[in-house]
């Protein structure tokens, strides 16, 4: 372990490097295994709601993504309270939150017309065999009609979600030709270089879309244990998840959240609603309605406003003693590397928040990083950087 302190005028913050949860791919549990843009890894969560919460405490992430913190905390018995701006949060969390039998989603697809005729709003025929884009043209009709007539339940809701997940990616237990990355959609036009370049044909490349959502579901239930399912039904029930602006959270009580663990967008790197695009045609939401509601900050000077706001809100329905563990990375652009830990401990004293400490976790391998040409801890976010805050009691 290597520490330092960090002075902040008449506060001297102490800050930690260390390997504090491993850098191992897949060790969290099966229900996590759904690919989002930028999304941390349950280790993380984990290492908090098992220090700073207790069973039946709420546990809340403000900018909740693919629902990691969430998950993590209903599989350890704590309330999941979340947000996102984006409706796509709720699309990919709440079902992992209730999930069903496996037999059950294999009795529901065996159900559904999928010789249904659907019309498509626009071209994806560089992305999708004909059939393979019939039948989920067959799918997403089905499931926006359950949701428009209030009959879309846990199974469907289920299914929409391993669907979403399944878009297009880079294996064949994906519905499209081979694309990159996983995580999100490249537009239609990058897609058909993409098929140029490695001379592969749509038309070629038939996937089997009931059988591909019934081998993601199996892969995602594996390690669901009757005890577990107990667990999260009873969470689930008291589980929230908004959709607003997260500086204004009417809706979340005073003082009601033990725990706090997030990662909010860093400074314009990530393009969520672009990369989400397919994804959220698939479910019909607006991504230009939401490209417009997610706040991207350009500037350190902006996104430190941002994230301000952000905190005094947080402050609020932290209940006292409760903390927020707040993880950023380092971003680098123009004036070189930015160290966001640095920004917002200061932000989080000036909202009333004590700063107990800074915990940089330090890995020697990042998946993510090295399947985009990125060489670890040389370039991109390769460290979680923590400010731990605590609510004064």
């Amino acid at each position: 372990m290597r520490a330092d302190w960090l002075c902040l005028g008449e506060h001297k913050v102490l800050r930690e490097t260390t390997e504090y949860w491993t850098s191992a791919q897949r060790q969290s549990h099966s229900l996590h295994e759904v690919s989002y843009r930028a999304c941390f890894k349950a280790e993380l969560p984990l290492y908090f709601i098992e220090r700073y919460s207790a069973e039946g405490d709420v546990v809340y992430d403000p900018f909740m993504g693919r629902g990691t913190t969430l998950l993590e905390a209903g599989l350890k018995g704590r309330v999941p309270e979340g947000n996102d701006v984006n409706p796509l949060a709720e699309v990919l969390l709440r079902p992992r939150l209730e999930p069903p039998t496996l037999e059950a989603v294999a009795a529901r697809l065996g159900e559904l017309d999928w010789d249904r005729a659907a019309p498509l709003d626009l071209d994806l025929s560089m992305f999708y065999h004909p059939e393979t884009l019939g039948r989920l043209a067959a799918l997403r009709a089905y499931l926006l009609e359950r949701a428009a007539s209030g009959e879309l339940d846990a199974v469907d809701r289920w299914i929409r979600m391993v669907a979403t997940n399944r878009l297009t990616g880079h294996s064949p237990g994906f519905f499209s030709v081979y694309t990159m990355p996983p995580n999100q959609a490249v537009s239609a036009e990058s897609q058909v270089k993409i098929n140029r370049r490695r001379n592969q044909r749509p038309e070629d490349a038939y996937k089997d879309v009931p059988a591909l959502i019934l081998r993601k579901s199996k892969a995602l239930l594996k390690d669901v244990t009757p005890l577990e399912r107990l667990l999260l039904d009873e969470v689930a029930t008291g589980a929230r998840l908004h959709c607003c602006d997260v500086r204004d959270t009417k809706a979340i009580e005073a003082e009601s959240v033990a725990l706090v663990v997030t990662s909010p967008p860093f400074l314009n790197v990530v393009q969520y609603a672009k990369d989400n695009w397919l994804r959220c045609w698939f479910n019909g939401i607006d991504a230009e309605a939401v490209a417009e509601a997610i706040t991207t900050p350009r500037s350190v000077r902006d996104w430190s406003q941002v994230m301000f706001d952000c905190l005094l809100e947080l402050r609020r329905i932290l209940r006292p003693g409760g903390r927020i563990a707040f993880e950023v990375g380092e971003v680098t652009g123009g004036d070189g590397e930015v160290r966001l830990d640095e920004v917002v401990a200061p932000l989080g004293i000036e909202a009333g928040l004590d700063c107990e400490r800074i915990l940089i976790n330090e890995q020697s391998f990042t998946k993510t990083a090295n399947c985009w040409g990125v060489k670890n801890n040389r370039k991109g976010t390769n460290t979680n950087r923590i400010v731990l805050l605590r609510k004064p009691s």
